[in-house]
């Protein structure tokens, strides 16, 4: 999908919106639209808010409103031109779309060896490539939570970690679960392979594991499981084996100071872009998140993958609807397959929740103009570029293949990057049209700005805007550019807003599957 020009008739007075596609019915309003404005051949019928749909054509009862091309949702109403098009009169319905397996995979041209972007990063012991250096307070059950908290804040009192410039800080990493639950459920497995994925992230030098000790999720049955270099330091507790809150905050403590000498031991050295693992996220979607940040963000995706690297996406309810457009881009029919999977489950799974899959745009979304979570996902999926789909993976599974993934999360944002950096992500970009301000520890996470209006109102949260490209000022592959060299800068150290604010801790939160017992 690309960004088409401002739509405007010959000798219209001004313009009224982007129309994305010639075959497009609507065009998106550049600014607030009053009632009677006259401009491109169209009378507006009804006020118009920035960011919403104007009717170009009329649209009878029941037929399909087009956007980028592809349907986003049906008329409850006669339609008429110069309407505006939204949620009083649009409805979302199932339909049939051609998955037309491999029908868009193309031969990635790779960049050769001698000419790849490079970034500063920190080789670890086994060859695993660092954006940053933390160490780590995990937690098996909310039962630890608070004491793994207390035991992260002995380490925010002034100089203790002067002496040790090399290591970004100590994070607890705290979830509401771990315990009322199957000892051999589904809602097991996967907080335990998120764990494990954190225990694994490259971007931990060292971690304390902390339970209660009575727990389902017992810290013995989650550590036999890691792959940890002997190199990596790591100490394991519960609270009852150490006689209380207070005790195992002071042993908490001397564990990790006598890790911080090693973990200060590391300096950051030249590697190829082809280390980055990129995660790819959405959070207060508005209707210029699939014409400018999305993108951008696909733009700068398609450079990385042609530099050897690796992208995922997330957020399964937020490709619904758009699926089509990436098993087309799937290098076999078994990915194609495993997406359409993941699909058909999220289909039981919200109708045994007596939801629908529609549920997932929030009032903030359709503030913004996205009228049916068929309009989300067109947008949504922009994220992840043009570049062929190479694998599938299940929520917080270890990515291995190289170039443009996708991993089975949901739409809710904290869940959703917390499966993907457990997956491996070292640097997330994450595209706001309303204004997010998620950070996810120990991965660095950019925020894009859709519109120019909400970064300069957030500008302390937001670290680029791609407003611009609506603006006018910079086309999407400019902007792309632009980005993929703040990601390389981000991965060799540069702090991201969020990080400066402090962000990243508490929005760790594992996907809570299965019964709480």
């Amino acid at each position: 999908m690309t960004v088409a020009e401002p739509y405007e008739d010959v000798g219209s007075a001004e313009e009224i919106g982007v129309r994305l596609h010639a075959a497009d019915n609507v065009v998106v309003a550049y600014r607030d639209l009053d009632e009677g404005t006259a401009a491109a051949g169209l009378t507006l019928r009804q006020a118009v808010p920035r960011g919403h749909k104007v009717a170009t054509a009329a649209i009878p009862v029941g037929e399909p409103v087009r956007k980028y091309n592809q349907i986003i949702g049906f008329a409850t109403v006669a339609i008429e031109p110069g309407d505006h098009v939204h949620t009083h009169n649009v409805e979302f319905k199932a339909f049939e779309r051609d998955y037309a397996v491999g029908a868009d995979v193309t031969p990635t041209e790779l960049v050769p060896d001698e000419e790849r972007a490079t970034f500063q990063g920190i080789v670890r012991a086994d060859g695993r490539v660092a954006t940053r250096n933390y160490l780590g307070i995990l937690t098996s059950v909310n039962c630890s939570a608070t004491t793994a908290k207390l035991i992260a804040d002995q380490f925010r009192r002034p100089g203790l970690l002067d002496d040790f410039p090399n290591v970004d800080g100590v994070v607890a990493l705290t979830h509401g679960t771990g315990c009322g639950m199957a000892a051999d459920g589904e809602g097991l497995a996967v907080l335990q392979r998120t764990l494990t994925g954190y225990a694994e992230h490259p971007n931990f030098a060292g971690f304390l594991m902390l339970g209660l000790g009575c727990e389902v999720n017992q810290i013995s049955a989650v550590a036999d499981e890691w792959t940890i270099h002997p190199a990596t330091p790591v100490r394991t507790m519960t609270i009852q084996e150490q006689g209380g809150t207070a005790a195992t905050v002071r042993a908490g403590t001397k564990a990790l100071l006598e890790m911080l000498p090693a973990a200060n031991e590391v300096s950051r050295t030249t590697v190829p872009a082809s280390e980055l693992v990129l995660g790819l996220n959405c959070g207060g979607s508005d209707a210029y998140s699939g014409i400018t940040a999305n993108p951008a963000l696909g733009a700068a995706v398609d450079l990385l993958v042609r530099h050897g690297g690796t992208a995922v996406l997330g957020e399964t309810p937020e490709i619904y609807g758009a699926e089509h457009l990436l098993t087309r881009r799937a290098v076999s029919p078994e990915v194609a397959d495993r997406l359409v999977e993941r699909i058909r489950w999220w289909e039981r799974y919200t109708a045994a929740n007596n939801g629908s899959m529609d549920n997932n745009p929030s009032p903030g979304n359709k503030a913004g103009g996205l009228t049916t979570i068929l309009e989300k996902s067109l947008g949504a999926v922009a994220k992840g570029g043009t570049t062929n789909l190479t694998a599938v993976y299940g929520y917080a599974e270890k990515v291995t293949d190289r170039g443009f993934t996708f991993m089975d999360t949901p739409g809710y944002d904290p869940v959703s990057v917390t499966g993907i950096v457990a997956g491996g992500a070292t640097v997330m970009c994450f595209t706001t049209g309303r204004g997010s301000v998620l950070g996810c520890k120990p991965t660095p996470s950019l925020k894009l700005a859709t519109n120019t209006e909400m970064y300069e109102r957030m500008a302390e949260d937001m670290d680029l805007n791609c407003g611009v490209i609506v603006d006018g000022s910079a086309s999407v592959q400019e902007v792309g550019r632009e980005l993929f060299q703040l990601i390389l800068d981000t991965a060799s150290g540069r702090r991201t807003r969020s990080e400066e604010l402090g962000f990243g801790q508490e929005e760790f939160v594992p996907w809570q599957l299965g019964a709480v017992m």
